[in-house]
């Protein structure tokens, strides 16, 4: 019997002005699985990424999520999957409560204190959840972030580079919510640096070149064939 697809993709091609990001890209990730998305700056992971979510479109090719189609169920797709980008995209002059009250409230969820607290205190922001981001350090907004994305409580979960500017306990935060999520069936794309760390995490890696799919396989193969270096992959550990 064939495992089922969360997310399926062919011959995605997305252009920055004259740049291609994408080139061709293929992808199937089985629902629950953890996939490591690896390559070096520029190689498409964060492009990939954002054009599954449906926060950009491909401009050639099609995919779906969860069977919705990138383009004609974009609605569909967004509302079963949440991206953790580089950029935060918090509002400053709201405290961190306030920010998970108005996602809590796009999302139709509880937007009351004590609905909202125990996911700062998953984060480590309990303490801060009266201030403002903008007095944040960037490992607290990636913190702040995060917590977000748990408040969606999605099928599919799309992590962007979700250890940097974290610390050596954020490390072990972001370890523990991935585990977590595969505990409870979602299915995670984490495209991350961190390759050994990630990897621990994952069961099949992808890795990108100039926008082009160089290799796919197990993860525990990823090292020999991706020609990377991990960037301190067991800091934190």
């Amino acid at each position: 019997m064939a495992e089922e697809l969360a997310v399926e993709a062919d011959g995605l091609c997305r252009r920055y002005g004259r740049r291609w990001a994408l080139v061709d890209v293929g992808v199937r990730v089985t629902r629950g699985s953890a996939v490591l998305v690896a390559g070096r700056n520029g190689s498409g992971k964060s492009t990939l990424l954002r054009v599954l979510a449906t926060a950009i479109r491909a401009d050639r090719g099609s995919g779906s999520v969860l069977g919705h189609d990138l383009r004609a169920g974009a609605a569909q797709v967004r509302a079963c999957c949440a991206l953790l980008s580089h950029a935060s995209h918090l509002y400053d002059a709201l405290t961190a409560l306030e920010n998970l009250r108005i996602a809590a409230r796009f999302l139709g969820r509880d937007t009351g204190e004590r609905a909202l607290l125990p996911l700062l205190e998953r984060v480590g922001l309990a303490e801060r959840a009266h201030e403002a981001p903008a007095t944040f350090s960037a490992g607290m907004r990636k913190r702040l972030a995060l917590a977000r994305v748990l408040l969606k409580d999605a099928a599919v979960v799309l992590l962007d580079e979700p250890y940097g500017q974290l610390d050596p306990p954020g490390f072990r935060l972001v370890d523990e919510v991935v585990r977590a999520l595969r505990e409870r069936g979602s299915t995670v794309l984490l495209a991350s640096h961190q390759l050994a760390r990630a990897a621990r995490l994952c069961q099949r890696g992808l890795v990108l070149d100039e926008g082009r799919v160089r290799w796919e396989g197990p993860v525990a193969e990823l090292a020999r064939h991706s020609g990377l270096e991990s960037t301190g992959s067991e800091e934190g550990a």
